[in-house]
């Protein structure tokens, strides 16, 4: 079955009860047993509910994993599958992850005794100079936020597989409509469904998948006791968004392409940052493990002290955390998605305060690169 069908008949897409090509919500938080422990399926709503099911059934099947989870928020999903180290485990982390995947390990994680290391997971020499007899798994962005480094994912697995690693990957940027890490040999996929999953800026979720049975069963204990799950109405709401994930993806990154061809010739942007550019360092990596270049891109002003105001101009995209809903969205990193991350450490990874970063909507690309151009004039007043 090909990706696009996948998306609207893969895992479990209709009621077998009653045919409906919807799967319901199931809003109840516990479930009548047959008798003294014996449920028919399912006993209570944190450790099962049918709507939640089927969504997991589907991310497990879209990534090709034996089994899915879906949580509360992207964070909480991340947290649980950290839940597998144990005190004095080391990892290896990107430099330029998610603000929030760095808070929890520099804030929570570090408490319960696991340390890492930050580095340009981008350049494999630096993994493997890092690696510690205590180096237990390597944490992957590909693309990364917001640099959109790109990660060889095959070398990577190899290496932790050499090592005796876990290879973990937040797939959110691709989606499993343009990468599938697990099939170039990562352990455990994660994704922040808020964002290109459900699409439409209505919900907040997270999603885990994993191609080992072992490591599904220990997920799944984490799932239960730390209880952090995504409820049905929300389940629901982003099976509906995946359905569409094909369609969007593709305007997305037609539109995110133009747009960085736009911005890589005008003479006031500095650097852009997109891997569908053959000026990126990683273009023909990202052409080999990826089907596609999402619609995400960052780049930097001539002029970086004008970088309020040029976002401030911008009239069609949404100043606003967040990504891959079907507006375009605008953000300066440093200040907003990355801003828990110490100064030095952002300097050094490569995210200048003057950083801006785009996450490219369905809208017509006229319109965007018209709102592109006004702002950029705004500038010279």
């Amino acid at each position: 079955m090909r990706m696009q069908t996948k998306l609207i008949h893969g895992g479990i897409s209709e009621d077998a009860t009653t045919g409906a090509v919807s799967v319901p919500i199931y809003q109840t938080s516990t479930y009548r047993q047959e008798g003294v422990g014996r449920p028919k399926g399912y006993e209570y709503s944190r450790s099962g509910n049918p709507t939640r099911f089927a969504l997991e059934e589907l991310i497990a099947d879209l990534e090709g994993g034996v089994k899915g989870f879906a949580f509360a928020s992207g964070l909480a999903a991340i947290h649980a599958v950290f839940c597998l180290f144990q005190s004095g485990d080391h990892i290896l982390l990107g430099d330029d992850v998610y603000g929030g995947t760095f808070r929890l390990f520099d804030k929570v994680l570090v408490k319960n005794g696991l340390r890492c290391t930050t580095l340009d997971t981008s350049d494999v020499s630096q993994i493997k100079k890092a690696l510690q007899p205590t180096t237990k798994a390597l944490y992957l962005e590909t693309p990364s936020n917001p640099l959109l480094k790109i990660t060889d994912l095959a070398q990577c697995a190899r290496i932790a597989k050499e090592h005796g690693l876990l290879s973990i990957v937040d797939n959110t940027f691709a989606t499993p409509y343009l990468q599938n890490p697990l099939s170039l040999g990562a352990d455990i996929v994660v994704h922040s469904g808020t964002k290109y999953l459900g699409g439409h800026s209505d919900v907040v979720a997270g999603l885990v998948t994993t191609n080992d049975e072992k490591l599904a069963q220990e997920i799944a204990f984490f799932q239960n006791a730390i209880g952090g799950v995504l409820g049905p109405q929300d389940s629901w709401l982003l099976q509906r968004g995946i359905r569409t994930l094909g369609l969007r993806m593709e305007a997305h990154q037609a539109n995110a392409l133009h747009l960085a061809q736009f911005l890589a010739q005008h003479p006031k942007i500095d650097q852009v940052y997109y891997p569908g550019l053959p000026t990126h360092p990683n273009h023909d990596l990202a052409k080999t493990q990826m089907r596609g270049f999402s619609g995400m891109l960052s780049f930097t002003l001539k002029n970086e002290a004008k970088v309020v105001p040029f976002v401030e101009s911008l009239q069609l995209f949404i100043l606003g955390e967040s990504l891959g809903g079907v507006e375009s969205l605008v953000g300066v990193p440093a200040v907003m998605t990355h801003a828990c991350i110490p100064k030095e450490k952002r300097i050094a990874a490569g995210i200048k305060d003057g950083l801006v970063r785009l996450s490219v909507g369905i809208e017509h690309c006229e319109d965007l690169l018209e709102d592109l151009d006004q702002a950029l004039a705004q500038l010279d007043k």
